[in-house]
């Protein structure tokens, strides 16, 4: 949740690590500090707040030196303050570290070090782990860190530095992301590529409870038990240029309008409609079990889940295999019945949020097959899958998902056509549904056109404090999702429900102040939901209508109608969640929301 840098080479290192956190910060952004060694001395500046507000405190105590390392927080152990933001150091002053995770055994810890004296000026469990590493030191850091970590519970991505070894960072992880970023002479730590790409494209990615040593002249790796580990150096596939605004005000309105492409990157070279086919090159090792499997499992948290529902529906549909999509943060801690033949997806865009990571571990040790979706390339859940299929839709800066949304859903379609044509679906079933696949991007460029009355729309509601969206069948999951999106980032009370559901109680909160935005493209359950929107106008709601081009029928009955182009029934939640992204960026903008880093959020959620 947090985001680290840290930097050791012949140039001057706070520079570079305060704009590497200024890429990372919206993995945390509650507060910021950073630390150097220069002159054989621990130089520390912390701050409550955005970057800005640490850029303020800097001053010529950090320049010159060439080792350094930064944080930005997303709190989970005391409240926002500077004694509780990184770095935290040990009893010396002499040794900090940053820290990306949970130690769930804090408190033994705690209770052991003030039996030996140390004291605690902070509430964090971090300040406990700098401080273990502290009384394990005995003139060598990577053994003092090992000796520490080996007696922690929970989740780590840390790095650390002291005063007495300006040559060295040892870093470490446990559950939290942390790659190496290797250049010319120098090497770059980072809790995401975001941080190295300015200066690198070489990286290594730790695995967990593994050690790397940095210095100037290399690095090396090993495990918590000092065994050595030999590490792929890996390319990073995207560019500096993805990680910048590019003209937009914000990166989630980059990210809506970079779904078109990001579509067709997503399907390029994986859409054979000749044959009608799908090729999937990252199931190709498992196409056999797979094609035998006889239930499917998808599991995944937030806007992933709410991928997942349609997953669900296109895999039974083309498919005809059961299939069922579970919230990961549940499935991990009950006691699933994995028979032979199952497969567990996990669905993750960072490839890092720790409760779809456990899930999917559960589902592999009880014997599944384990496979992934994902959009970083090297993340710990591609590497602990079976096989899987990456996203390729680049990087998504914003906290609340857009193009990974969709870029979930398009492989989701793939995957469901996949198993579809080697079952039962004919050659011509599956070129069909492909064709209209293949025209998806296309169809998402038009309904961009849908941005001046979205905003509109947002402007005539944005007072109002409670909204209701509807959906039937495919369109539920969307409901959900516009409804996710509009909380996440513009702080208004939403809620996704089928709407067969609303007259079973959620009925009774409609009235002439809400508005209830419904999902009616033509599809098989279109009569019903006219008659969910009756059923909502006859008690004064106000629907704002999402409906397919040329549907004149619903003009009547709804206030404002969106119109999205007509596309293959199975794939319209690509084009129907369109106008909900838009409309609930325009609110948050509209009401003055920080629209990229909303408060409370995280990009990737590595802890509990």
């Amino acid at each position: 949740m947090c985001g680290i840098v840290a930097y050791i080479g012949e140039r001057e290192a706070c520079p570079i690590v305060l704009e590497g956190i200024k890429r990372l910060d919206y993995r945390g952004y509650d507060s910021a500090g950073i630390a150097v060694v220069r002159d054989g001395r621990l130089v520390i500046r912390r701050s409550v707040g955005r970057i800005s507000a640490l850029e303020e405190k800097l001053d010529h105590e950090l320049e010159g030196a060439t080792l350094g390392m930064a944080h930005t927080r997303w709190a989970t152990h005391g409240g926002v303050t500077e004694p509780n933001a990184h770095p935290h150091t040990d009893r010396s002053g002499k040794l900090a570290i940053v820290h990306n995770g949970i130690i769930e055994n804090y408190r033994a810890l705690k209770a052991f070090l003030a039996q030996a004296g140390l004291t605690f000026e902070s509430q964090t469990d971090t300040e406990i782990l700098a401080k273990l590493i502290g009384y394990f030191y005995e003139g060598k850091l990577e053994d003092a860190v090992r000796k520490a970590l080996r007696e922690v519970r929970g989740t780590f991505g840390i790095a650390a530095l002291h005063a007495d070894e300006p040559g060295t960072i040892v870093a470490a992880r446990r559950g939290s992301p942390l790659i190496v970023g290797i250049g010319d002479g120098e090497y770059v730590v980072a809790s995401d590529a975001a941080a190295i790409v300015q200066h690198t494209s070489q990286v290594i990615y730790l695995s967990d409870n593994e050690v790397a040593i940095v210095t100037r002249d290399g690095f090396r790796t090993t495990t918590l038990d000092a065994a050595p580990v030999s590490k792929d150096i890996e390319e990073v596939e995207y560019t500096l240029r993805q990680l910048e605004l590019g003209g937009h005000q914000h990166f989630m309105a980059k990210e809506i309008f970079e779904q078109p492409e990001s579509l067709r990157n997503c399907m390029r070279g994986r859409l054979d409609l000749e044959a009608g086919r799908v090729v999937l090159g990252g199931l190709t090792s498992v196409s056999r079990e797979l094609i035998k499997t006889k239930r499917i499992i998808l599991t995944a948290c937030g806007t992933a889940w709410h991928a997942g529902l349609v997953g669900e529906y296109l895999i039974e549909q083309l498919a005809r295999v059961p299939c069922e999509t579970e919230y990961a943060s549940e499935f991990r801690y009950r006691n699933p019945i994995i028979e032979d033949g199952t497969t567990v997806l996990a669905i993750s865009q960072s490839g890092e949020t720790i409760d779809t990571l456990a899930a999917l571990r559960e589902g592999r040790e009880r014997g599944a097959l384990a496979l992934g979706i994902v959009n970083s390339v090297g993340s710990t859940i591609a590497r602990e899958t079976d096989a899987g299929v990456y996203l390729h839709v680049g990087p998504e800066i914003g906290v609340a998902s857009t193009k990974a949304f969709t870029g979930q859903l398009t492989v989701l379609a793939m995957i469901a056509a996949f198993l579809g044509r080697r079952r039962h679906l004919s050659h011509e079933e599956c070129f069909q549904y492909l064709s209209g696949l293949a025209a998806i991007p296309d169809a998402v460029e038009k309904a961009l056109q849908l941005d001046s009355a979205t905003r509109q729309i947002a402007a005539e509601f944005v007072d109002a404090n409670n909204w209701l969206y509807l959906g039937r069948g495919l369109q539920y999951p969307v409901a959900l999702e516009g409804a996710l999106k509009l909380k996440e980032i513009s702080y208004i009370h939403a809620e996704g429900l089928p709407a067969a559901e609303m007259k079973h109680g959620p009925i009774a909160l409609i009235s002439e102040d809400m508005p209830v935005v419904v999902l009616a493209p033509r599809d098989h359950w279109y009569e019903k939901v006219l008659g969910n929107i009756n059923e909502v106008r006859s008690r004064g709601g106000r629907v704002i209508a999402i409906a397919s081009e040329g549907d004149h029928e619903i003009a009547d009955l709804a206030e404002h109608v969106l119109y999205v182009p007509d596309v293959t029934e199975l794939l319209q939640p690509l084009v129907t969640v369109i106008p909900l992204q838009m409309l609930a960026y325009h609110a948050a903008v509209l009401r003055g929301c920080d629209v990229d880093k909303p408060r409370n959020l995280a990009k990737a959620v590595t802890v509990e």
